[in-house]
Parts: C-alpha cells; structure tokens; sequence
C-alpha cells in the first residue's frame, strides 16, 4: 500500500479510504469522457459505469487531470466539470507532466490511466478498447503505434477491453502485443474480441479464462513469476447489442480511406474516425461502444472483487 503520493495527485478523501482498507476497486478512464462522446451523454455514461461497478461492491476510481492535478477518484461535480470544460487535452504518458506544468485539463488515455493505477496500487483498469498499430502505417514512413502498446508491456496492470479499437490493423496489433510478451486472455473465447461485433475475430489469444477467479489466479501467478507487464483481458461485445461484422468493416475501410485523404495522423486519428463510425452507422456505433464499456466494467469489478479474494 503507497501511504504518500507525488505533490501533482490528488486522491479523493472516499478513494484513500478504499485503498487503505484494501477495498476492491477498478480503475476507469475519461477520454470516453472528453472525446468519446458529446455532452450530456458523456456524463450519463460516466455516471453509468461508476454506478455498474458500485452495484458488484466495487470501488470506481475514475482518473483525470483538472487544472495541473492528476485528479484519482473523480466526484460528480469534477466528472461534471471535465465533460463540460473547453480546453480538455487527450493525455497519455508524454503529456502529463505538460498538463501538471501548463495547469491544463486532460482526460486519460488506456496507457496514462494505467500508469496512475499502478502508481496507487489499483490492479484492475476496465475500458473499451485498447489502442495498437493504425490500417493505414505502412502508407507513411514509420508505423502509427499507440502508446497503450509499450504500457502494457511495462505497467503491471490487468486491462479488461474488448480487444483493440476495430479501426486498428487486429493483427499487427496482437502481433505487437505478443512481442512484448504482454499475455492476451480470452474471456470465456479463444479468439481475440473484434470490438463492435457480434463474432470474434479469428485471432487466437494466449490463453482463455473462464471465470474471473480464472484471470485473477494466472494475474498473480503470472506477477509473482518476475514478470512486469500488463495483463490483458478480452472481453467480446454483448451478443444483443453488437453490430455486424461486414458492416462495420465497410464503415472502418471508407472512414480510414478519409483519413489518408485528409492527412489525418497521431492522436487525431481515433477521434476521427470513431465520429465517422457515429455518422456512418447512424449512431449505433455509439450505443454499442455504451454496451460493452458497462460489460466490461462489470467483469472488471468481478475480477478486482477475485484478486481481493472477495
């Protein structure tokens, strides 16, 4: 347990509590929050998720930067604040000492999220997906990788998602993973989750779980064995709101063909074409990306509640 933080976190009051009294708790992101969705929505799915984990006995530690601070345990009235604020930043590794510097506003990203759980001793992050290598990288001179990647080799924290965003190349992504030995675990499936759809992808994972106790036994085995990297669990999408297969993968190929076209690269690119799914699929997209981030927190909280042998 860390009795001191660095001077740039605040922990919330009811957050160091839990930690202190080893309470379960699931770490969760906000760039669902601050670029995902648009107002109110963002903040009703926000309040959504914290609630799911709280109905499994759960703490939810939702993590963001306000104003310089790396805010852990965000309340209603700071979520309120970063939904509605102006100036909000997508803040992975390399921009939080920016953001603490410059006093700015930032909603995590999967690999800064990670980082701060590690740093406060959260076991369990649940999100929707992961970040990986871009379809279109080998049309520049270096891949397009995400940061997520190179922090799930380093953070020791276990990720429930459901795979890597569909936008992304699937299997260079898994091959990227499997280069960094970052173990991928099928969550009651052998393949890896293909995010918006009903099917899995044909991609094998390392390894299947399932139950929760499952993830938990192989996370601590696995941590305990010397090993320093993440843990990745795949969970696939509810079978009632997922969206085919061939459709979605018409969306994905015209919105990436428009990025290329209008040059759209780094951090911009999931943005854009997350709202041009939105706008392709008339917002089921949306809705289903709703689905499976509330799934995915409930799997997540049955798996902190298993680590804390609850």
């Amino acid at each position: 347990m860390i009795l001191e933080y660095p001077p740039y976190f605040r922990i919330a009051p009811d957050l160091a509590e839990a930690l202190a009294a080893n309470h379960p708790i699931v770490a969760l992101e906000t760039t669902v929050i601050t670029h995902g969705l648009p107002y109110p929505q963002n903040l009703q799915l926000a309040r959504e998720i914290e609630e799911q984990v709280r109905q499994l006995g759960c703490f939810p530690a939702t993590i963001g930067i306000l104003n310089g601070q790396i805010v852990c345990g965000l309340n209603e009235e700071e979520i309120t604040s970063l939904a509605t604020h102006q100036m909000v930043s997508k803040a992975s590794l390399r921009d939080l000492a920016q953001l603490v510097v410059k006093k700015g506003w930032g909603g995590t990203t999967v690999a800064a999220t990670m980082w701060v759980a590690s740093r406060l001793g959260i076991r369990v992050f649940s999100t929707g997906g992961i970040g990986g290598v871009h379809r279109y990288s080998e049309s520049l001179h270096h891949a397009d990788v995400s940061a997520d990647i190179q922090a799930l080799a380093e953070i020791p924290v276990i990720v429930v998602c459901s795979g890597a965003k569909a936008i992304l190349d699937l299997p260079a992504t898994l091959e990227a993973l499997e280069t960094r030995s970052v173990p991928v675990i099928g969550y009651q499936t052998e393949h890896f989750a293909a995010f918006y759809s009903a099917g899995t992808s044909e991609l094998e994972v390392s390894m299947t779980a399932e139950s929760p106790q499952e993830v938990a036994d192989f996370a601590r085995t696995h941590w305990n064995m010397g090993f320093h990297s993440a843990v990745l669990v795949s969970v696939p999408p509810p079978e009632g709101d997922a969206l085919s297969n061939e459709l979605m993968e018409n969306y994905i190929q015209q919105a990436v063909q428009e990025a290329e076209e209008q040059g759209i690269h780094g951090q911009a690119v999931t943005p854009f074409l997350l709202q041009r799914l939105s706008e392709l699929s008339d917002g089921r997209s949306v809705q289903t990306n709703i689905a499976l981030l509330k799934n995915n927190a409930r799997v997540a909280s049955q798996i902190a509640l298993a680590i804390q042998g609850k």
